[in-house]
């Protein structure tokens, strides 16, 4: 089986989500590591991975995100997943990869997650 990766448009927030497809794993991690690249050298803030369609993640796909987590981090930003199946969230669940308050049930949750942050974000410049 293979990966297929849709990224989609880079919303005004700084949201981009990102949906997997298929397996990632040591055959299809790679491909996945240089989309990734593109979008992370661009003005994303917050990537959002819907995994709704993942069957499978391998450590090499665990590696990954994570790698997609230190780089956004390093900038401030955040990667955050959404509809991961009960056997994909249960790896995540072991690594640790990524962490609960950054795993959402649905795109919608994890949407209203960077809503609630961005106004938040606004409020305390508005504050000062």
């Amino acid at each position: 089986m293979t990966l297929d990766v849709k990224i989609h448009p880079l919303l005004a927030n700084g949201n981009q989500r990102v949906v997997l497809d298929g397996r990632l794993d040591t055959h299809t991690y790679g491909a996945l590591d240089d989309r990734l690249s593109l979008v992370l050298a661009g003005q994303v803030q917050y990537l959002t991975l819907d995994l709704e369609k993942l069957a499978y993640i391998s450590s090499a796909g665990v590696r990954s995100v994570f790698r997609a987590r230190k780089l956004l981090e390093a900038r401030g930003g955040r990667v955050l997943v959404a509809n991961a199946q009960p056997h994909v969230q249960k790896v995540f669940d072991i690594v640790k990869a990524v962490p609960l308050s950054e795993i959402f049930r649905s795109v919608e949750e994890a949407d209203a997650y960077l809503d609630r942050i961005q106004k938040k974000l606004l409020a305390k410049d508005e504050d000062d």
